[in-house]
């Protein structure tokens, strides 16, 4: 199961466009069989165009938008039989309070947590959550700071547990980060 995870792209209040190496991967990895946004799409036409690239689609309302989107999403890997939470993550302060998101993560039930919000990409197991934050697609400034670098993360879950694979891009390059997490007995693990 292939699993694309954006958010925060800002088009067209901040920025005008994903750059070109973020899409080229993006166009070679489609279709996705989930595709999940957290939030801050800021125009309809992003939105549009994200509905096309997963068979199936998750998206949440970020506090920049004004589309009609819930505020919380959840979806199934069947493989692995987890439940994955994706909320935008202006509902915790300070921004990307990982003891805070974790908490939301336990009331939906969710031993995944999509967030965004931060504008700073995060992979990381918290009291027994993933979290993961894309940070932002088009790497525009995020009010409280953020990385200033596109970003973007594409999953991969298998029986075993998930392959997490984080794009950076740094002065024009595609920086790749690969995490493994295994998911046994209801605990996740490095692989």
């Amino acid at each position: 199961m292939k699993i694309l995870v954006l958010s925060d792209a800002h088009i067209h209040d901040r920025a005008d466009e994903i750059p070109e190496p973020l899409m080229k991967i993006i166009d070679q990895e489609k279709p996705f069989d989930v595709a999940v946004y957290a939030g801050d799409f800021t125009d309809e036409d992003v939105y549009r165009w994200f509905k096309t690239l997963g068979r199936r689609t998750y998206e949440v309302q970020g506090n920049m938008d004004y589309l009609d989107l819930p505020e919380e999403a959840t979806f199934v890997i069947p493989i692995l039989n987890i439940k994955v939470g994706v909320v935008h993550g202006h509902q915790v302060r300070p921004r990307g309070n990982i003891v805070q998101l974790t908490e939301i993560a336990r009331r939906m039930g969710a031993q995944i947590l999509i967030s965004g919000h931060t504008h700073s990409p995060l992979v990381r197991v918290f009291e027994n959550v993933l979290h993961l934050n894309p940070g932002s697609a088009t790497g525009a400034w995020g009010g409280g700071g953020g990385t200033g670098k596109p970003s973007m993360i594409i999953m991969r879950a298998s029986d075993y547990g998930v392959e997490v694979v984080l794009y950076e891009l740094e002065r024009g390059q595609v920086k790749t980060s690969l995490f493994r997490f295994a998911y046994r007995g209801g605990t996740w693990v490095p692989a």
